[in-house]
């Protein structure tokens, strides 16, 4: 058995490939575009894993655009995406000087959480060590649900 991918239903591609890709820094390793089913598939890898999902397809992010209006409810209902970075306080920076709130700052210097555009919960791992408290993020309250 291997793990594949987590799929997630997005309702603005165009938002979720900035927050996803340019802010949170993952890479598209492939698209899938059914005009019969109206319907885009665009899976995304973090960037120690695009070697393995460009060429076994896994480990990746799934996410699912369906052409047609819909709303989605209840994105925490499957808990939450967990990625492991080299520096947590850098990408948690680079995330809030692009609008995106931290709902629970990395005050340990090992875990944070944001949201998607869609709701989608996402936890943040420090790499190795714990980082050392550092402001802001030592003092930063946490912030909505996670």
């Amino acid at each position: 058995m291997r793990y594949l991918h987590t799929m997630v239903r997005v309702t603005d591609l165009d938002a979720s490939l900035h927050f996803y890709s340019t802010l949170f820094g993952l890479t598209e390793t492939r698209r899938y575009e059914n005009e019969k089913g109206r319907f885009t598939l665009v899976f995304l890898a973090a960037s120690e894993d695009v070697d393995a999902s460009r060429s076994r397809g896994a480990p990746s992010l799934e996410l699912t655009y369906n052409w047609d209006p819909e709303e989605y409810t209840g994105g925490r209902n499957f808990g939450h995406l967990a990625y492991e970075v080299d520096d947590i306080y850098a990408i948690c920076q680079k995330l809030m000087d692009n609008g995106i709130t931290i709902n629970r700052p990395p005050r340990d210097g090992h875990m944070a959480f944001v949201r998607s555009p869609d709701g989608i919960s996402i936890e943040i791992l420090q790499k190795g060590a714990d980082l050392a408290p550092a402001e802001p993020w030592a003092s930063l309250p946490n912030t909505g649900a996670w």
